[in-house]
């Protein structure tokens, strides 16, 4: 294991001890509201970045941080951090077990070691230099895709397809038509489930930095592949296409492209 993907598993754990305290408790939240509507905040994120930040200031003073709560902060340095204290917050405020923590290190501006860590169940999906793996306390299981040679057989999922509009729904329709499943409200989840083996391709948009930056890695090093909606490399138009199989990609890409930003 690399330095910093084992400074990747020591943030995610640090994390943890802010965030699973709040979780399943009667502590509040913030409505952020805006253009998204209803968009939730809870204490637990922000703490939780918090931490998150001390410690890679303490440890990596030059490198730089990106997050969801906090902004940037050296964002041009070569080393920067990008960070999802909570991503699900409304699976988190639901007491359901399907938000995660995402860390990611982004070097040269590509991200290279991804986390997607979910305390409660004692999960954490690492991807980077040295591979996949899934890590339970003490435990380390090697992560590897599935082979899903055709889309009709695929388990595909989003968040939620109010997320789209109406170009994007309307190819979101024609990819879940096309799929053998179709599961909703998994968040940044379902990515772990594809490098897992258990799931085969994940199609969202609106995605910010912080939300798919911590994906790419593990789903590379588990033997998949992340793109954008034209079949590019995936970047801040938020338009992602993750899938275990690569094949799934040509077959996927022709009902999503006429959506592509």
């Amino acid at each position: 294991m690399t330095e910093y993907e084992a400074f990747a598993i020591e943030l995610a754990r640090a994390a943890a001890r802010v965030t699973l305290p709040f979780f399943r408790s009667d502590l509040g939240y913030e409505d952020k509201g805006g253009a998204a509507g209803f968009d939730p905040v809870t204490e637990a994120d922000k703490q939780a970045e918090a931490a998150i930040r001390r410690l890679i200031a303490e440890r990596y003073p030059d490198h730089g941080v990106i997050g969801e709560e906090y902004g940037e902060d050296r964002p041009e340095a070569e080393q920067v951090w990008v960070l999802d204290p909570i991503d699900g917050t409304r699976a988190f405020i639901s007491g359901l077990p399907l938000w995660t923590t995402l860390i990611a290190l982004r070097q040269a501006g590509q991200p290279t070691v991804g986390v997607i860590a979910q305390p409660y169940l004692d999960e954490i999906f690492l991807g980077g230099p040295t591979g996949a793996r899934l890590i339970r306390g003490d435990t380390e299981t090697p992560l590897a895709v599935r082979a899903c040679p055709r889309l009709n057989q695929a388990v595909i999922s989003t968040t939620d397809p109010d997320i789209f509009d109406v170009a994007e729904r309307a190819a979101w329709t024609k990819l879940r038509a096309a799929a053998r499943l179709a599961r909703l409200g998994c968040d940044a989840y379902a990515y772990a489930m594809v490098a897992a083996g258990r799931m085969d391709m994940v199609a969202e948009t609106s995605l910010k930095p912080w939300d798919w930056s911590a994906l790419a890695p593990v789903i590379a090093a588990a033997g998949g592949q992340v793109v954008n909606w034209g079949g590019g490399a995936p970047d801040d138009r938020g338009q992602i296409l993750a899938v275990g199989d690569a094949g799934l990609i040509d077959q996927a890409l022709p009902l999503l492209r006429p959506a592509a930003l």
